[in-house]
């Protein structure tokens, strides 16, 4: 074997070498990537933000002036402008309505006065921005105005069946100012 076959023969070693390294970086780069991936993809390394959002909340949302329920499910949010979108799933919907100051104490769940019937299609769409599991018509829309002085905008799944109550467990976006 002469010096050049000798050549040829260690930069192949050596590129295979490489080849084999880069591969394993690239394999744990990806692994780590997968593990990670929550907190890599969604703004402020917090699941429940929606990609856009320009602002995180805190472990405990308080939306339109109450926190929303213990125990809710599937919360997901987007923040722009000093304004805030969440959506959640709980059965405790007619107690935050409540705490929220949305509606009075006593009041029925579809007071006229207080809330008006929304879209019924199957799927409603969540507002721009916001991601999450859609909405299940038909809704019941609440505005209100919350003790600070602010608008707060309630959609909740009303059930398909009972004309007086909610889906069971039921989700609703709650749309506020953050200030």
């Amino acid at each position: 074997m002469n010096d050049t076959e000798r050549d040829g023969s260690a930069w192949r070693r050596r590129l295979s070498c490489l080849v084999v390294a880069v591969a394993a970086l690239a394999l744990i780069a990806g692994g780590l990537g997968w593990l990670f991936r929550d907190e890599l993809f969604h703004p402020f390394g917090d699941a429940r933000a929606c990609e856009g959002s320009d602002m995180q909340l805190p472990g405990v949302i308080r939306a339109g002036g109450a926190p929303i329920p213990t125990g809710a499910s599937d919360i997901h949010y987007f923040t722009r402008n000093g304004g805030a979108e969440v959506t959640f799933e709980s059965n405790q919907i007619p107690d935050y309505l409540h705490r929220a100051g949305i509606l009075p104490e006593g009041k029925p769940l579809f007071d006229r006065k207080y809330g008006s019937k929304g879209v019924a299609d199957d799927e409603i769409e969540l507002p721009k921005g916001l991601c999450g599991s859609p909405l299940r018509g038909p809704v019941w829309i609440y505005d209100s105005t919350n003790a600070t002085g602010s608008s707060v905008s309630v959609m909740v799944e009303v059930s398909p069946t009972l004309s007086d109550d909610f889906r069971f467990p039921a989700r609703a976006v709650v749309t506020y100012s953050l200030s």
